[in-house]
């Protein structure tokens, strides 16, 4: 490894990456990377998992996997990485570019393809693509970031470039939460309860004997590794899992079949996912789509109130963006996106805000700017908050955390101190 070379490249969430990517392949990168154009590489990428899948579906098979006894389609984020990897190494390639090879793997994944990279780098050259410095491989030698207009930018220094990296993350807000618009009553300190809940599909096993109770102004961290049974929970607590029928689940004070409606539920809840970023379409400007949130909707079809409108107006001049109000929200840049869903989710001041890996995909600038939102919202409100990942992030501080452990039985959680 003394004499391979590896290349850490910084994105912000404004950079276009696959320019990047495409320059490299076709032998044009620049600067220190031009030895490069020299020799033969491939891209490690979930995009690139993403196209084998698509021809297994369309032809049963792939390359992948002709030597396995499984299809892509029924591994983990981990196992479909792996043999990604073992794919193209077995190529022979002189470098591979990894383009944030740790994005949607749990920590024991994580570790595992470590372990493989660490191994691979003694004979191959690897460029690494990351938008987390925590996500930085050990063993990189060179480092650079794109910056604005794509210009790539060399750093001789790794260690001053980090420092200089670490204090351009910080950031904080210094306005007051909006108030609500109204008041949610709901007797009692629970807001949700599962009693010994089991879930199955056939043969498989979920969840087993899951017990939690979920109280008024509480900060949760759902954690698990990935097919634990995260999403399985999420789609209990608001109410579109049928299998909560017949079980002992109390959902914001009624026990579930008991005459509730999906929209009783949903009206309490405030949610966000990356996944809601292409929900809104080109007609949605930023105002409108934060002001669609008082009434779960995608899109206004009833005409907001002055009220309304003030709170959303309030709430834009929170996050710094009033100034892009009118802004198409598919125009954003990914953090922007993600900080406007917060907001929207937020404006009702709901019971209960869950947020689904909703740092996901976000470079350290903007993971630090989500971070600040809810840790504020955390303090500064009465909403409960049920923050889903399977990993910690710095500078989050969730007062409880709900583990889930995998098993043949199905998952079964602990609450951890």
């Amino acid at each position: 490894m003394k004499n391979t070379k590896h290349w850490a490249i910084f994105l912000s969430n404004n950079a276009n990456k696959q320019v990047f990517i495409q320059q490299v392949l076709a032998k044009k990168a620049t600067g220190i990377l031009a030895d490069l154009n020299q020799t033969e590489g491939l891209l490690f990428s979930s995009l690139t998992v993403n196209e084998f899948i698509d021809e297994e579906n369309r032809h049963g098979f792939t390359a992948l996997t002709k030597h396995l006894d499984r299809s892509l389609k029924s591994m983990s984020s981990g196992e479909q990485k792996k043999a990604l990897l073992h794919y193209l190494v077995a190529q022979k390639p002189n470098y591979l570019i990894l383009d944030n090879p740790f994005d949607n793997l749990d920590v024991a994944a994580q570790e595992s393809l470590l372990a493989m990279l660490h191994k691979i780098a003694e004979h191959t050259s690897l460029v690494q693509l990351i938008n987390r410095e925590r996500d930085l491989l050990p063993f990189i030698t060179h480092v650079a970031s794109i910056e604005k207009n794509n210009q790539i930018v060399f750093h001789e220094d790794i260690q001053v470039f980090l420092e200089e990296y670490r204090q351009a993350q910080a950031s904080t807000f210094v306005g007051i939460l909006p108030p609500p618009i109204k008041q949610y009553n709901l007797e009692g300190q629970e807001l949700i309860r599962f009693n010994k809940v089991n879930v199955s599909y056939g043969e498989k096993h979920i969840l087993k004997e899951i017990t939690w109770t979920i109280h008024k102004n509480e900060f949760w961290h759902l954690i698990g590794p990935n097919g634990s049974g995260k999403t399985t929970i999420l789609s209990m607590i608001t109410g579109d899992n049928p299998k909560g029928y017949g079980q002992d689940l109390v959902l914001f004070g009624k026990k579930k079949g008991s005459g509730e409606t999906v929209w009783s539920i949903k009206d309490k809840i405030g949610y966000v996912t990356p996944a809601m970023t292409d929900l809104f379409s080109t007609s949605h400007t930023l105002e409108q789509m934060l002001i669609s949130g008082f009434f779960d909707s995608i899109g206004l079809y009833i005409k907001p109130s002055e009220l309304q409108i003030k709170l959303a107006q309030q709430w834009l001049v929170l996050i710094e963006m009033d100034k892009l109000a009118k802004k198409p929200f598919f125009m954003l840049s990914t953090g922007q996106q993600r900080m406007a869903l917060v907001a929207r989710a937020m404006v009702k001041h709901p019971p209960l805000l869950i947020l689904d890996e909703a740092i996901a995909g976000l470079d350290d600038h903007n993971t630090a700017l989500v971070v600040s939102l809810i840790n504020k919202i955390a303090n500064e409100s009465t909403t409960t908050i049920l923050y889903v990942s399977h990993r910690n992030e710095t500078g989050l501080y969730p007062r409880n955390i709900f583990q889930l452990t995998p098993s043949q039985e199905g998952s079964t959680g602990v609450i951890m101190k």
